[in-house]
């Protein structure tokens, strides 16, 4: 067990993308819930042909009970995120990143009030590997994402799922809808799988499929304005014997290089 767990440590911390869009977080049991968050993605290389980029976000969820539709509803989640990334090639991305959550938590049963303790703290580091190409009007992404996520109380005791080693696999296709390529459909297919130890037992879980989480986006970059908005629809399909699912409708904006750096001449040794 011990190697299992060293492989996937050192799998995570080097192996680091990021997407245009700011995909909405799993929020438990609902019918409907809704998704916004606003970010900034900035240029920080001064030097030509280089492709270090920082992004950062806030995000917050709201929403419904298992027995209604009101995606409004209650509070879910918000999250603090930073994530850098680098472009080492045309066609490869590579990020690494560390995110804090807050999840509120509920009674699974009806009138599904609040939970004690109401709410769930995460911290997660992640890092990923993107592989992207262009097919004409398509863009095809395939990413490798791996996570450390450690689950705290509001006193910052642990929960009792205390560490998790999560693997994430998406592909995504994006569309170009005009010659400009300032208006685009993005389809994407993600499939999480889990290790978890629980702090009571210090035992580790099998690695097993955990949820998938399907989802359609339209995305719009004007011309001549430093931001992309994006509009889009997540299907989370969660579990693998008793399933449920949760649909999503999110809306995010990404500000793009307020702060301009003052390009370098590149050394040519």
């Amino acid at each position: 067990m011990k190697s299992k767990i060293t492989f996937i440590f050192v799998f995570v911390c080097f192996t680091p993308f990021s997407y245009c869009q700011i995909i909405p977080p799993g929020v438990g049991k609902a019918n409907l819930t809704s998704w916004f968050a606003i970010g900034l993605r900035q240029e920080l290389d001064t030097l030509k042909n280089k492709g270090w980029q920082s992004v950062t976000y806030i995000g917050f969820g709201r929403k419904s009970n298992p027995n209604n539709y009101d995606l409004f509803y209650k509070s879910s989640i918000w999250i603090v995120n930073q994530e850098f990334y680098y472009q080492f090639h045309k066609n490869w991305l590579s990020s690494l990143a560390i995110s804090y959550r807050r999840q509120e938590e509920y009674d699974n049963n009806a009138p599904y009030q609040q939970d004690d303790p109401r709410f769930k703290q995460e911290f997660r580091f992640y890092s990923r590997f993107t592989f992207q190409t262009q097919i004409r009007f398509v863009k095809v992404s395939t990413t490798v994402r791996q996570e450390i996520r450690t689950f705290l109380r509001p006193d910052f005791r642990l929960f009792n799922e205390a560490l998790q080693f999560r693997t994430r696999f998406r592909l995504q296709l994006s569309f170009d809808l005009t010659k400009k390529k300032n208006h685009k459909l993005i389809f994407g297919s993600e499939q999480l799988f889990s290790i978890s130890m629980e702090n009571a037992s210090s035992i580790w879980s099998d690695f097993n499929y955990r949820d998938s989480r399907f989802t359609l986006y339209y995305s719009y970059v004007p011309s001549q304005l430093p931001f992309s908005i994006n509009i889009g629809y997540m299907n989370h399909l969660v579990g693998s014997n008793n399933i449920y699912t949760v649909h999503c409708l999110a809306f995010d904006i990404t500000l793009k290089d307020l702060f301009k750096l003052k390009k370098a001449k590149q050394l040519i040794h």
